[in-house]
C-alpha cells in the first residue's frame, strides 16, 4: 500500500494479523488512517471491552475527555507485553488539542514510557507509549 495513510499505518508498527483495540472513536477521527490500519492488519478494530489480548491500541484522546491515566490503565489490561499504545490527539490549533505535557505526565502514572511522537494525519498527532521495563532481580 503506497498511499500516505497506508504508509502511516505501517509507521505505527502494525503488521498483518495484528489485533488492534480502538478506544475513544468519534466522528472527528481520521477515517483514512483507520481504513489503512484495517487494510494492513486484515482485522476490524476491537471496540469496547476486549475478550482477547491485543497487539496494539489506538486511543483517540481530546482535551475534555475524562482522565487520561484511567483510560491508559483500562486499555493496558488488554495489551500484549510488548505492544504499543498510540495516543492520537488533535494537533496544535485544532479543537480539543491536548498539550504534549499532559501525555508525558500521565504515562508514568499508568506504568508507561513515551518513546516517540509524530504527525499521523492532517489533524492528528500520534504518541507511542510502551510498558516500562522492570529490571530483573
Amino acid at each position: 500500500m503506497d498511499t500516505p495513510s497506508g504508509s502511516m499505518a505501517g509507521r505505527l508498527g502494525f503488521e498483518p494479523g495484528y489485533l488492534i483495540l480502538e478506544s475513544g472513536y468519534g466522528k472527528d477521527c481520521d477515517e483514512e488512517l483507520r481504513a489503512a490500519i484495517v487494510d494492513l492488519t486484515g482485522n476490524a478494530f476491537i471496540q469496547g471491552e476486549a475478550q482477547e489480548v491485543v497487539d496494539g491500541v489506538l486511543l483517540w484522546w481530546r482535551d475534555g475527555d475524562s482522565d487520561l491515566v484511567d483510560a491508559l490503565v483500562d486499555v493496558l489490561a488488554y495489551l500484549t507485553e510488548n505492544g504499543p499504545i498510540w495516543v492520537l490527539t488533535p494537533k496544535a490549533g485544532r479543537p480539543h488539542h491536548v498539550e504534549p505535557s499532559d501525555i508525558q505526565d500521565a504515562a508514568p502514572t499508568a506504568g508507561l514510557s513515551q518513546t516517540s511522537s509524530f504527525s499521523v494525519a492532517s489533524d492528528w498527532s500520534a504518541t507511542r507509549l510502551v510498558a516500562r521495563r522492570v529490571g530483573k532481580r
